[in-house]
């Protein structure tokens, strides 16, 4: 998918801000086709636009972006949204996964890595400012202490099975199709299978379920 057919809406509750990331992203070829400065705008304006990404701040004046993420993503299960934080507190970070956020990024990144997170949420993959992927995925292992057995799960390829692991891992649909030696078209079209089969809807609630059902484990 080229930049030009991204759409990207931006919500933030500071004007300057909102603006200056918007021209930023028309100014790379991006479309942004909406701009919202408050939970109930940013849901709004989601609905009736259906953006590819949201970048969504977390503080909205009294509102929460938190509230807004699990909105969006429960109603528009094709928009991924991405965090775009001053915050980079590990309780928010996992607040914002846990309401279906695809990525975290710290406004200290820069415009390139703002750029490059922006497309890569686009394709699927989860994106963390450095440090934060690990604490997800730390948290999801803490949370499956007891991993469940997958004899009850969804039946998946065993090529999907593969997939599936190196997801568990942490690793992008890049990294995934070189060690696999398959294009990362291919990988997404396994990852975008088995969120199907699973009722998932990215690829964070991936990193999820196969923790949770031991998929991380190496096999002997």
């Amino acid at each position: 998918m080229s930049d030009m057919s991204l759409s990207v809406m931006v919500v933030d509750d500071h004007p300057m801000w909102r603006g200056g990331v918007a021209r930023d992203l028309e100014e790379r070829g991006f479309t942004v086709p909406a701009t919202a400065s408050d939970a109930p705008g940013a849901v709004r304006a989601a609905c009736a636009m259906r953006p590819d990404v949201v970048l969504m701040d977390l503080t909205l004046g009294e509102t929460s972006g938190v509230d807004a993420t699990r909105e969006i993503t429960g109603t528009l299960p094709d928009t991924k949204v991405l965090v775009l934080s001053a915050s980079g507190e590990h309780a928010d970070v996992l607040e914002a996964v846990k309401a279906g956020a695809s990525g975290y990024l710290v406004k200290s990144a820069s415009a390139e890595e703002l750029i490059d997170a922006v497309r890569r949420t686009a394709e699927g993959d989860p994106v963390f400012t450095p440090g934060l992927a690990g604490l997800v995925l730390g948290e999801f292992r803490r949370m499956a202490d007891t991993p469940a057995s997958t004899d009850s799960a969804p039946q998946v390829t065993d090529r999907e099975t593969e997939v599936l692991r190196l997801v568990a891992k942490g690793l992008s649909s890049r990294q995934i199709a070189t060690k696999l030696s398959i294009s990362p078209r291919t990988v997404e079209n396994h990852v975008q299978s088995t969120l199907r089969k699973l009722q998932l809807h990215n690829r964070v609630e991936l990193a999820r379920y196969a923790i949770e059902h031991g998929f991380d484990q190496d096999e002997d």
